[in-house]
């Protein structure tokens, strides 16, 4: 009986774990829960439904950490450098408090939380009252390219 059910167990935790690999960071965190959105290649199809999960979220954290608009705006999915940080966090947050964590998600969340605060502020900066379109920086006419030629024949190790 005692093998039966060890087989069982291995039966199920294999299925489980069909398709992930803890080495492919693309790869799918199914098992805890969450999926990582790489919102730069996201494909259209799948936008409205990862954009509409974190934006339950950021609802909910705003409201249950108090944080003010100063630090996100109510226009936070319009700035690129806010949505990857709040996404960052959501993710953070879903696997800090699965029941598959060790206890020491939620204390190590908060203190990424207290981290990330900074930054946030950052990102939304200029929006407490309404929104301020950012200049998006523009790398078109930065680089002298002949210079950046010659630079790059040499490996400038030294």
């Amino acid at each position: 009986m005692k093998e039966r059910d060890e087989k069982d167990v291995e039966r199920l935790a294999s299925a489980e774990l069909t398709g992930y690999h803890p080495d492919a960071r693309a790869g799918s965190s199914e098992p805890l829960g969450i999926k990582v959105v790489d919102w730069r290649r996201l494909p259209d199809d799948e936008a409205r439904h990862h954009w509409v999960i974190l934006r339950r979220w950021v609802e909910w954290f705003t409201v249950r950490y108090g944080i003010p608009v100063s630090v996100v705006p109510t226009c936070w999915w319009r700035h690129g450098a806010l949505v990857e940080e709040l996404s960052a966090l959501h993710v953070a947050h879903v696997v800090s408090f699965d029941s598959a964590d060790t206890g020491l998600g939620p204390i190590t969340w908060h203190e990424h939380l207290s981290l990330a605060i900074p930054r946030l502020t950052r990102a939304g900066a200029g929006c407490a009252s309404s929104h301020s379109e950012t200049r998006p920086r523009s790398w078109s006419r930065a680089t002298d390219e002949q210079e950046w030629d010659a630079w790059t024949r040499q490996a400038h190790a030294h």
